[in-house]
């Protein structure tokens, strides 16, 4: 008797085991929420995307990311070119701006302006925090000519739970700038 209750006992974990594979097989990707926040109509900001989190960006009918983390920050960070294969797999187009932490570069605000002037709409930017992403784009947003006064931006970066109060003369000046032409 002790033989067949033994294996009795393995023939219940086998199957056990088979019914959990096949479940685990059969599942559909998991989906991750992601925490976007407005910044305008067509741009949001969130913090680090992973690769769990692009379908449900896809279901939310965003139709670009832009990655504005440097790649290696920190450890178990997803990289850049993963983040992207994996968007592209995806159909949502992808651009990559690192910007490190600190005093933001003209150059990324540049970049950043530039890729928001040709990516496909609705856009997500994102980077560990979402802080960067808000940030960058106030300023990228201060010197689009038709842009957002200095006012509304800095209450769209609140709006996402940031601040841009130390950027009010940078902002300022690149609004002035966009009116005079330069």
């Amino acid at each position: 008797m002790p033989g067949m209750k033994t294996a009795f006992a393995l023939a219940v974990l086998a199957g056990i085991a088979m019914v959990v594979a096949y479940a685990a097989i059969t599942q559909p990707p998991r989906r991750i929420a992601v925490n976007a926040k407005r910044l305008t109509n067509d741009i949001w900001v969130t913090e680090q995307v992973v690769p769990e989190n692009l379908a449900d960006i896809k279901a939310r009918r965003f139709a670009s990311i832009i990655d504005l983390r440097p790649d290696g920050e920190e450890a178990g960070q997803p990289s850049s070119e993963s983040i992207g294969k994996d968007a592209q797999a995806q159909g949502l187009a992808f651009a990559y701006i690192p910007v490190a932490h600190g005093d933001i570069p003209s150059q990324s605000v540049d970049a950043l302006a530039e890729s928001l002037a040709l990516v496909r709409k609705p856009v997500l930017l994102y980077c560990r925090s979402g802080k960067r992403a808000a940030r960058t784009w106030a300023l990228a947003e201060a010197s689009r000519a038709g842009g957002l006064d200095a006012m509304a931006i800095k209450a769209a970066v609140q709006s996402v739970g940031q601040s841009a109060d130390d950027l009010s003369e940078s902002i300022s000046a690149r609004i002035a700038a966009r009116s005079n032409g330069h």
